[in-house]
């Protein structure tokens, strides 16, 4: 069973439509990248699973009910407005925020401990969060989105405002709730950290999707191009759809870059090259990065590599 299904969702504002009948699933752990720029869609969506705003039309369910019934303690969620109690306890918080999802304090305050130890606070367990960096601060609120040892992790822009060893901290804790079973959802405008750990991505442009799939489906949706160095004219290999010649190299060879037709390998123009005999010193594949898909399916405001 997914542990978060949306159907036909649409969510308007007057005469805005913010989500446009929006349909996907999440399954038990898997990282699920919810992508595109700033006024995507995103944020709405997830603040219609939690049940804060209530959708225009469409169903979600969450574990198989609907958000108003669904399990508080099966749920962790980061916002992107980061905020905490100032002069609150860092441990204070967690457990306060556990016992929101029905946890023991003794439980709360235990696994609380465990998290500010990995997140190497555990000497500011009794530290006030107004007296913490930023940085802090936020490993704080992420350890009260993990405290309850959630089913369902949506993470909301979880990367803003981190610096990288922190971003890599980040990446571990998601790669963790994965490992031990969870769905995870996190929103992002930044490619890279999508790239790195998504099982399947969805692409929004003012709230409808654009593509969803795998990374390498993503890919897919770009013709293949191959740097390659040839002493023939490697244009009329079957399959290249484009040969551009780059520098010429003396004694014959070229550098080329070459794009492919619609739905060729790079294997097919390679055993091209060898039956034509076309000689060849280079030829190496180069997949297009995910940033590179997105702006193509979606435009590039809004959205960093």
């Amino acid at each position: 069973m997914a542990v978060l299904r949306v159907e036909n969702l649409t969510k308007r504002f007057g005469d805005v439509v913010a989500v446009d009948d929006l349909s996907f699933a999440v399954q038990p752990g898997e990282i699920f990248g919810f992508l595109g720029g700033n006024g995507a869609g995103k944020t709405t969506t997830l603040r219609m699973v939690l049940d804060i705003i209530r959708p225009t039309s469409g169903t979600i369910e969450v574990l198989g009910a609907a958000p108003n019934k669904r399990k508080a303690d099966a749920i962790g969620f980061l916002p992107e407005e980061r905020g905490l109690y100032a002069h609150m306890k860092a441990i204070d918080t967690i457990v306060y925020f556990g016992r929101l999802k029905d946890m023991s304090p003794a439980d709360a305050r235990q696994h609380g401990m465990e998290l500010l130890a990995r997140f190497d606070l555990a000497d500011r367990a009794k530290a006030e969060i107004g007296d913490m960096s930023k940085g802090m601060a936020q490993k704080v609120q992420l350890a009260c989105a993990l405290v309850n040892r959630p089913e369902l992790l949506m993470l909301d822009e979880p990367f803003s405002g981190l610096d990288p060893v922190n971003q890599g901290l980040l990446e571990d804790e998601i790669l963790r709730a994965s490992q031990r079973g969870a769905a995870v959802i996190f929103s992002t405008h930044v490619m890279q950290h999508a790239e790195r750990l998504c099982d399947r991505l969805l692409l929004l442009k003012k709230g409808a999707k654009r593509f969803e799939g795998t990374l390498d489906e993503a890919r897919a949706t770009l013709p293949a191009r191959i740097a390659a160095v040839a002493k023939a004219d490697i244009a009329s290999v079957r399959g290249v759809a484009t040969a551009t010649p780059v520098e010429e190299l003396g004694d014959g060879w070229h550098a080329y870059e070459i794009e492919l037709a619609p739905g060729v390998p790079a294997s097919a123009v390679l055993e091209g090259c060898s039956t034509q005999g076309v000689a060849l010193r280079r030829f190496e594949e180069q997949r297009p990065s995910l940033h590179e898909v997105f702006v193509q399916l979606v435009g590039s405001e809004g959205v960093e590599q």
